[in-house]
């Protein structure tokens, strides 16, 4: 019988971490075995995204895969960023994971950099939606029964009132056509919670929507006790 690879991924908890996790089963050439998220301390919070620790432990424990937190200080240079992900990786490299994936999707210098990075541990990149076409992406996120949340956005290239929203196919129609449907180029983020993916859905409440660090954020609060 043909044993699978195992893997791991860098797992943002947004949309395109879900949907490239999605195709890796769907796939069946692999089966991830890690997921690695960066969380800001002392917010305790996903780092970019702004989601609560809490809620990156509950979304893993309903995928029914481990997470790894490296840990990063607040307005943390690349060089400590570098140096937190290579430990996590070469970690990984000591325990016989050979490649990690990543959602990424067509930031050529963003997939250099990450190659770059993983070749100095040894390890190779996978990018299962490279090159997809970003609106039929978002279009099949929502066709497949997935639910997030608009966690963070940039209100230089999208109102601020689109945090907070679900990413579903009003809010895909009402993206300014300059904004990609994947927000690719950093005008949002998202928080998966539902989904092919998960065992339960993560039970959140929406909270406030504050503007911090040049970005609109809109807090997820874990709602309940149980899963």
């Amino acid at each position: 019988m043909h044993t699978r690879e195992s893997i791991a991924m860098c797992f943002s908890g947004g949309k395109d971490s879900a949907i490239a996790l999605h195709e890796i089963r769907r796939a069946g050439t692999y089966v991830v075995k890690d997921l690695l998220t960066t969380v800001t301390i002392p917010y305790d919070r996903v780092t970019m995204h702004g989601v609560r620790r809490a809620l990156v432990r509950k979304q893993a424990d309903a995928i029914g895969i481990p997470v790894t937190e490296v840990t990063m200080p607040p307005s943390s240079s690349n060089a400590v960023y570098e140096r937190e992900m290579g430990y996590a990786f070469a970690r990984l490299q000591g325990e016989g994971i050979r490649r990690v994936a990543f959602g990424d999707i067509f930031l050529e210098d963003l997939r250099v950099y990450r190659e770059e990075q993983l070749a100095a541990c040894k390890l190779e990149c996978f990018f299962p939606i490279w090159k997809c076409d970003t609106t039929e992406l978002a279009h099949r996120f929502v066709a497949d029964g997935f639910k997030a949340v608009v966690v963070c956005v940039n209100p230089a290239v999208l109102d601020a009132s689109f945090a907070g929203r679900l990413f579903d196919e009003a809010f895909i129609a009402d993206l300014p056509p300059e904004v990609d449907p994947c927000g690719e180029n950093g005008e949002f983020h998202t928080f998966v919670f539902d989904g092919p993916i998960f065992q339960w859905p993560v039970r959140i409440s929406i909270g406030q929507v504050v503007e911090r660090d040049r970005f609109v954020f809109c807090d997820l609060v874990p709602d309940g006790g149980g899963s």
